[in-house]
């Protein structure tokens, strides 16, 4: 027999289906520094290979001469060889990079240059490190092959992945490094990030580790001629 009166009965606890929608006007805005090789031609008819730069933490604010500090674009500043179509975007202050906002440069970017969609590179240091394995990650399809050095990322995003973006990424070669003393961003998070690019088929992915570096491990990968070599022969 109930212990409850009739006043005392609980309640029916009912849930019912909801949806959120709304629409938004979004701007996006990036200053970048952009480099075209010395024999750049707007009409090749194979179109040019391209980098995509993301610099770190250091570099963000409102001054571009700050991206030339370290990588790409400090290199290209003395090397007018340089082979490839250079992209250097600027994270705003006080900010981290913001996927859409990057997709947004690249669409602009090839609507304005003559770039072989199927020799885009992204690479990163630090705080640019984790955006490549994020932009990467999120867009496997737009990218011949992604090295993120020092950086990390969404483990989740990779085990998870279904469908065409978890073939492209089976199919997205992979260069990372890192320091093995680096106390700012732990060796784990390359490496956990490289095992889970392997958990989902993905064959071409390696780390190399400097067994000695601290947080700097991007000056000896960017001054090493064989990086550059490893980006050509990628093709989407």
């Amino acid at each position: 027999m109930s212990s409850f009166s009739a006043a005392e009965e609980p309640k029916q606890v009912v849930q019912t289906a909801q949806k959120f929608s709304r629409t938004i006007e979004l701007k996006q805005e990036l200053d970048y520094l952009l480099f075209l090789p010395k024999d750049y031609d707007a009409e090749r008819a194979d179109g040019w290979p391209m980098i995509l730069f993301l610099h770190g933490a250091g570099e963000r604010g409102n001054d571009l001469e700050r991206v030339k500090v370290h990588g790409p674009p400090k290199q290209v500043e003395s090397d007018p060889d340089f082979p490839f179509v250079l992209v250097s975007p600027q994270c705003p202050k006080n900010e981290t990079w913001d996927v859409a906002e990057l997709n947004g440069l690249l669409d602009e970017i090839l609507s304005k240059h003559n770039i072989d969609t199927d020799r885009i590179y992204l690479t990163g240091l630090s705080m640019g490190g984790f955006g490549t394995w994020s932009l990467g990650i999120s867009n496997p399809e737009r990218f011949a092959a992604i090295a993120p050095i020092c950086g990390g990322g969404e483990r989740l995003s990779v085990v998870l992945a279904a469908g065409s973006r978890k073939d492209a990424l089976k199919k997205l070669p992979v260069w990372a490094f890192h320091g093995g003393k680096d106390p700012v961003v732990p060796l784990a998070e390359s490496e956990s990030m490289i095992d889970a690019m392997k958990r989902v088929g993905a064959e071409d992915v390696k780390l190399t580790i400097y067994p000695e570096a601290g947080h700097d491990s991007w000056t000896k990968t960017y001054k090493d001629p064989e990086f550059y070599s490893w980006l050509l022969q990628q093709k989407r």
